[in-house]
Parts: C-alpha cells; structure tokens; sequence
C-alpha cells in the first residue's frame, strides 16, 4: 500500500513536471520607455507634414528621387540584405518540417555473420517526433526571429543608403554654390588688382597695395581647390550608393541647391517602435532568445516520437525470395536525458538570462533612439534659425551693395567701394550656403533617425501567417 502511494506520488510529480514543460518560455514584456511626445516638435501650423517613406520628396528635386530609386535597386549592399533575408526566409519555411511526419526510402546490402549469403535489403522508415514541451514554438520563435533580424538588417540598409545618398547629394549640390561663389571672389579680386595696377601706375598707390591685392587673389585661387577637390569625392561616394564604377557627368553639372520649406513632423515617439529598425533588430533579438531559452527548457524532458519501418530482402546467393521476407515494425521514439542532467540546466539558466539580456539591449535601443530624434529636432531648429539670420544678413548686404553701386554711378565713389560691398555680399553669400546645408543636413539626420525609408517589397510567400506551432 505504501508503494502503490509513493509510485502514484512519482507518477503525479512527472505529470505535472510534463505539463509545466508543455508551457514552455513566456516571452517577456518589453515595456517600451518612450515618452508621450517630443520636446523640440514645435512646427508652424501651415507647414506641410513630411512623409516617412519618401522623406526627399520633400526637397522637390526630380534629379534627387532619381538618385533614391537606383540606389534602392541597385546598391550592392541593400542586394546582399536581401538575399540574406530571402535565405532567412526559407529556413523559416523549414524550420517546421522536423516537426512533420517523415517517410525515407532505404535500399541496402546485408552480409550474412556465417557468410553463406548476401542479402538486399529495401524498404522504409517513418519518423514523426512530436512538437511537445514548447519545443515546436520555441523552434518558430527562433526562426522568426532570424527572419525578423534579416528584415530589420535590410531596412537599416535602407534608411542609410537613403540617406547617404540624400546627404552626398544635398553637399554636392552645396559644394558646387560655394565654388561658384568663390569664383566670382576671384574674379571679383582679380578686378581689385587690376585697379590697383593702374593706380601704382599712375602713381596713386604706393607698390604695397599692388601686392597686396596679388596676395588677396593668390588666396582666392587657393580657395578653389577645397570646393573642386570635395565635389570629385561626392561624385565618387554617389556612383559607389549606386552600385556603379564611375560618376555620372551629369552630376558635376552646376545646378542650383534643392529648396526646403517650412515642414512639420507628425511621427510620434511610439512610431519609433515599428519604423526605427535598430528597434526592431533588438526586438527579434528577444524573439531568438526567447527561442533559445524554450529549446533549453525542452531539452529537459523526454523528446518524443513514433516510428516505423517497412522492408524487404533478397537473398543475392540464391536469387529467391520467399514470402516471408518482409519485415515491418513500429513503436514510440522516447529520448529521455539522463547524466547530463547538470548541463542541461546550466544551458537553461543561460538561455535565461541571455533573455533579460536581450529585453535590456531592446530597452536601450528604444532609449537610443528617442535620444537621437530628440537631438535632431533640436539642431534642426538651430539651424533653420541659423538659415533665417544669414538670410537676413544676406538681405541688408545687398541693399548695401545696390546703395554703393548707384554712389559710383553718380561718381561720389570709387569703383573700389562698389566691389569691396560685393566681395561682402559673396561671404554672406557662402555663409548663407553653409546654413542652408547645415539645415538640410540636420533635415536628413531627423528622418533617418525615424527610420524612414520605403519598406522592401513583400513576396507573396513572406505574408503567410506568423501563428506559432504549439
């Protein structure tokens, strides 16, 4: 009677042992620290709002957009993401076979232990291991989190080339305003010391100022180098975004800076969770790990299965086969972990807090990316402020330029006044360039730190349902 006690206690212990395994690993509650709004999103009520997914539009430059598709098709590295996620996708795909009963077909040759005879043998084995103890939804987590990571690699791709090549582009764009502009200094210094030529000449300057106006254009000319050399490199780093060997000659035509208005952010912080992709790279990194914990947990129980085989045998010697000579058999598969028993729970423990690990690194994610919205908000207001002052120093230096030119039309100044007011209105000029592409600049950094980007296409096959296999 006290046997009959403790075996059904053992027997309750197991079962209950059982169906705590058949549980599995919950998945974590990721509690998402993002605050309700942005600090720094004050935008005029007016302004246009921008859209995530064709962020550059915003700039109204046709050549631009042009620039963002091929690099979409054509970067080799946004090429490699996507093989590497369509990869991730298949084995996805068969990660559930396993799980799914199996039929191998076997053909063999068998020697006698008396060797008196040969036999050929052939038939076939019929597997089918059971998805129990959480271990089926374990093993889709981890390779949905594969799948996931792969998407999120891709779209990271993605926003940078976006951006990248938004960015190379606006700075090719700024750099060509600036060469432009100090050209015309050059010209405008050469002019400076051809007038004082004359008046050394005619004895109306001392040699000093004929030196120094040669000084002033020699640093003029040297100027031009920085611009010429940085619109080389862009040309470069836009024909390697678009997967190409050489710059296209049409980018090193001078054109004038893509236009920016008044624009308004409407994402709000919890959007990060969806669009920012090092968000959701550090999400499946939970969704793997969560895997990795319920296949340690699983390991902890028996795996089980059921199994069959069905052959037949010739004997090679005497070319007869009798009727007898089929063979079937079948019965349950039972794995059950024994001495490593230690092991396996330190590989459970592991897994465990490799998990918190990974809630804690999507945490940060999360905190990262809030921050690095925030910090772009903020300079992209200082600068569309530093934009509007250089506008308006810009503004009173050409009225000023106007007022001396119409002083040498009537002869109450020298032509000197007239081009030192232009050489002024020209640094006011570069000023203002720097400030516009400071803006655009800071523009870029804001939408890349919300993601934004076009999503990659869908095939078919990758919109089937993520239900878990129990």
């Amino acid at each position: 009677m006290r046997f009959t006690r403790r075996f059904a206690r053992a027997v309750l212990a197991v079962s209950a042992g059982l169906v705590a395994g058949c549980a599995g690993i919950a998945m974590p509650k990721l509690d998402a620290p993002v605050p309700a709004r942005w600090n720094h999103a004050a935008s005029p009520a007016a302004a246009m709002p921008v859209d995530l997914r064709g962020w550059w539009h915003a700039f109204h430059d046709p050549a631009l957009d042009a620039l963002v598709d091929t690099a979409l098709r054509d970067n080799l590295q946004a090429a490699e993401a996507r093989e590497r996620l369509l990869a991730s996708r298949e084995r996805f795909r068969s990660a559930r076979v396993q799980y799914l009963p199996r039929l191998r077909a076997k053909t063999e040759d068998a020697i006698d232990p008396d060797a008196s005879a040969s036999f050929f043998v052939a038939g076939f084995d019929a597997t089918w291991e059971l998805s129990l103890f959480g271990r089926g939804t374990a093993t889709n987590r981890q390779a949905r989190g594969e799948v996931d990571a792969s998407a999120a690699s891709l779209q990271q791709i993605r926003v940078s080339l976006v951006s990248e090549v938004v960015r190379d582009w606006l700075e090719l764009r700024a750099t060509q305003q600036r060469e432009a502009t100090l050209s015309a200094m050059r010209d405008l210094r050469q002019r400076l010391l051809d007038q004082a030529r004359v008046r050394a000449r005619l004895r109306l300057a001392a040699p000093q100022a004929v030196a120094e106006a040669e000084a002033d254009l020699a640093q003029a000319e040297a100027a031009l180098a920085g611009p010429r050399g940085e619109i080389d490199r862009l040309a470069q780093q836009l024909a390697v975004l678009l997967g190409r060997n050489e710059p296209d000659p049409a980018w090193l035509a001078p054109a004038p800076m893509p236009t920016l208005g008044d624009l308004r952010v409407d994402q709000a912080p919890a959007d990060l969770l969806r669009t920012r992709p090092e968000i959701a790279r550090a999400e499946a990194e939970v969704l793997k790990a969560a895997g990795d914990a319920g296949i340690a947990r699983a390991d902890l129980l028996p795996r089980l299965g059921i199994g069959g085989s069905l052959i037949w045998s010739t004997n090679l010697t005497t070319h007869r086969r009798t009727r007898d000579n089929a063979l079937f058999s079948a019965g349950p598969m039972i794995d059950i972990p024994l001495f490593d028993w230690g092991a396996r729970e330190a590989e459970l423990r592991a897994s465990k807090h490799d998990l918190k690990a990974s809630v804690y690194a999507y945490r940060q994610a999360v905190l990262e990316g809030v921050a690095d919205v925030e910090t772009s908000l903020g300079q992209l207001d200082r600068q569309r402020e530093r934009q509007a002052a250089n506008e308006r120093a810009r503004a009173a230096l050409a009225r000023a330029e106007q007022a001396a030119a119409t002083r040498v039309r009537l002869r109450l100044a020298a032509p000197s006044e007239q081009i030192d007011s232009q050489l002024a209105l020209a640094q006011a000029s570069l000023a203002l360039t720097e400030a516009t592409a400071a803006r655009d600049l800071a523009f870029v950094s804001l939408y890349k730190a919300l993601g934004g980007a076009p999503l990659p296409e869908e095939p078919a096959a990758a919109a089937k349902t993520r239900e878990e296999p129990r």
